[in-house]
């Protein structure tokens, strides 16, 4: 999970047969960085979670969810895409983690090591990018 500028909030760590859905409810359990009290989260999800268990995690974890459902297009009046993709920020968030060549294949047997480094990872992440905002 990513925030709006791409910055790593959580991660879950699970076999590669595993749907997204039933990680999610994991995933918004393992926020690192406490919600402030500012009001209503939002949480942008795309169509694979548009099922019960998908909005099921988001109403209990108390996010106001914004998934797009299944066979559903966002087109305005004229029929043109109204709002841009916002699967990129995580993509490149993902191609960030890449780089480290630790996680890029996991060789660790146990998950808590594997989880431990990429955890790190992501805090270099996040130190670089305040180090460059400085600068």
């Amino acid at each position: 999970m990513v925030d709006g500028s791409g910055g790593p909030l959580s991660v879950v760590v699970a076999g590669a047969n595993v749907h997204d859905t039933k990680l999610l409810a994991l995933t918004l359990d393992s926020i690192v960085v406490e919600r402030p009290d500012a009001g209503i989260e939002h949480l942008c999800l795309d169509k694979g979670y548009d099922n019960p268990t998908g909005h099921g995690a988001v109403a209990a974890h108390g996010y106001q969810g914004h998934i797009r459902r299944i066979g559903e297009e966002k087109l305005d009046s004229h029929g043109v895409k109204r709002y841009p993709a916002r699967r990129w920020v995580v993509e490149r968030t993902l191609a960030w983690l890449s780089k480290c060549r630790a996680i890029l294949v996991r060789y660790d047997k146990k998950a808590s090591n594997y989880i431990g480094l990429i955890q790190l990872a992501c805090s270099l992440l996040w130190y670089r990018r305040q180090w460059h905002l400085k600068f």
